[in-house]
């Protein structure tokens, strides 16, 4: 049998915890911050951790993640 492929785009977006849990990067920070409070700002900073049901489709992506 032959390895199954990554998606290319989901390698770029997602990793992995040692845990096995799916990070990702914060959403709603690329415009319109004008529109966002200091605190959302603010807590958008860095990565997150997706929640059970996200992880379940990402993982789809990433066979070997």
């Amino acid at each position: 049998m032959p390895k199954m492929k990554s998606k290319s785009g989901a390698k770029k977006r997602f990793s992995f915890t040692a845990s096995g849990k799916v990070r990702a990067g914060q959403a709603g920070k690329r415009h319109g911050m004008i529109k966002r409070t200091n605190k959302q700002i603010r807590n958008k900073r860095g990565t997150t951790i997706l929640s059970d049901a996200d992880a379940r489709i990402v993982k789809k992506f990433l066979p070997y993640g």
